[in-house]
């Protein structure tokens, strides 16, 4: 298959591992210089005999993820790594994707979701409640994930799981999607050669096991009859051999996906906020006018619109899930570039989302863009922070639910301060996290 009929042709190859050696500390910024220099183009990333493709045009986007997505697989770089904590399940390939997702989309509707939000605004106003104490400095990362994890393991493994094991499953999950951060890089390590965090790796797979083999066996015990996701899992996969296997690896992969990226994405609130005096001002405005002092409710969410738009675009600029490798399984042609069987294709919504052939001023944060209507002229894939495609996230009307929750539900009693000098620049994880060690404290929303 091939896009606009052009005359097929080798891709170019532009140099990548001297770039990413030079920004070791911050290898994000090899990937904005490969992605300069590529301008659109589909290219090839030198690194040594690694070449991976880079895909950043929208209409190359498109077609890796719609027009011919069953010929890019979920394989290889970045998926195999994170197979034996992710298991074979929604975020898998083939028959084991797709009887997942026809198990888990109804549970993903805006209907359904609605239908959490009320227990899940008194789950975020309890902990608020809990957790936060005004005055003290803390790690922002931290007490986000402390926000963030109860909220959504109460939702989807029960009311009754204990806090003993909610606080083993949030620095499990945590290790899980960060101690294989170097393999991304170095993918043709094969497996029998251990690497730094392969041994925590397998210890945080213990852990969530331990926490989530038992939730199973209690969701079986009551005959799957509560409306927590782990029962509806029971009940849709009661007569399938293998099933305890099966509901794992979907519970394990909806609740690291819903928490990794929730917790990101809020933890680089903070220090946008921070950064931007002015729509900061604008926020706070909305929240003391729809909110007041607080609690936040269902009944407030419609109203939080500019909030909403300042979500749109924080997920434009930081997206959580910054790169999303496929497998080419066949022979293809993309703009008349060859794409031999096996290649790796790295797209990158951190990317396309800042290319100026697609977006006006893109490196500055704009909540403007997502006024109603602004969207209109816009490429339907120059913006896909939750992917696209039939393996779009599930989550996404879930995600702005509990981040409006959570930032109206702080902001109605409190002012961040933030502690920090100089730019916040993303570390190299499988999601894009700020840098370890922000802090901030927060002090009465009268006083700052």
């Amino acid at each position: 298959m091939s896009l606009g009929g052009v005359t097929s042709h080798k891709a170019r190859t532009v140099p990548f591992l001297r770039s990413l050696v030079k920004h070791s500390r911050t290898p994000v910024h090899a990937f904005e210089e490969a992605s300069d220099r590529a301008s659109g183009a589909l290219v090839r990333l030198n690194m040594g005999p690694f070449r991976p493709y880079l895909v950043t045009h929208p209409d190359h986007v498109q077609h890796v993820l719609k027009g011919n997505q069953p010929n890019y697989l979920r394989a290889g770089m970045f998926w195999d790594p994170l197979a034996p904590l992710l298991g074979q399940g929604i975020l898998s390939e083939g028959e084991g994707w797709a009887a997942s997702r026809k198990i888990l989309q109804p549970v993903f509707t805006a209907r359904y979701v609605n239908s959490l939000t009320s227990r899940m605004a008194q789950i975020v106003t309890g902990l608020i409640d809990a957790i936060v104490v005004p005055g003290r400095r803390f790690d922002v990362a931290e007490v986000v994930s402390a926000l963030i994890h109860p909220t959504i393991v109460r939702l989807f493994l029960g009311a009754t799981i204990s806090d003993d094991d909610i606080n083993r499953l949030a620095p499990a999950y945590d290790t899980g999607v960060t101690a294989r951060s170097i393999r991304l890089l170095l993918p043709s390590v094969p497996e029998r050669f251990p690497l730094l965090g392969d041994r925590a790796f397998r210890q945080a797979i213990k852990t969530i096991d331990e926490v989530v083999y038992p939730r199973i066996r209690y969701a079986k015990a009551r005959g799957g009859a509560e409306a927590d996701l782990v029962s509806r899992l029971v009940s849709a996969r009661r007569d399938e051999p293998d099933a305890d296997r099966l509901i794992r690896d979907d519970m394990v992969a909806i609740h690291g996906a819903a928490t990794e990226t929730s917790v990101t994405a809020l933890t680089w609130v903070w220090p946008v906020l921070d950064a931007h005096p002015e729509i900061a001002a604008r926020v706070y405005e909305e929240v003391d006018r729809v909110v007041g002092r607080g609690p936040v409710t269902v009944a407030h969410l419609p109203e939080l619109t500019y909030l909403k738009m300042f979500m749109d675009e924080l997920v434009r600029l930081y997206p959580p899930g910054w790169i999303l490798p496929r497998t080419a399984a066949g022979a293809d042609q993309i703009d008349g570039v060859e794409i031999p069987a096996g290649a790796t294709m790295v797209l990158s919504p951190y990317l396309t989302h800042r290319l100026p052939e697609f977006w006006d001023r893109p490196l500055e944060f704009d909540p403007e863009r997502f006024a109603p209507g602004n969207d209109r002229a816009r490429h339907r894939y120059a913006y896909f922070p939750f992917a696209a495609g039939p393996h779009v996230c599930l989550g996404p009307h879930l995600f702005m639910m509990e981040a409006l929750l959570l930032i109206a539900g702080i902001l109605c009693k409190y002012r961040p301060v933030l502690h920090t000098t100089g730019p916040i620049t993303p570390r190299l994880a499988s999601t894009l996290r700020p840098p370890t060690g922000l802090s901030m404290t927060l002090v009465p929303a009268g006083r700052a």
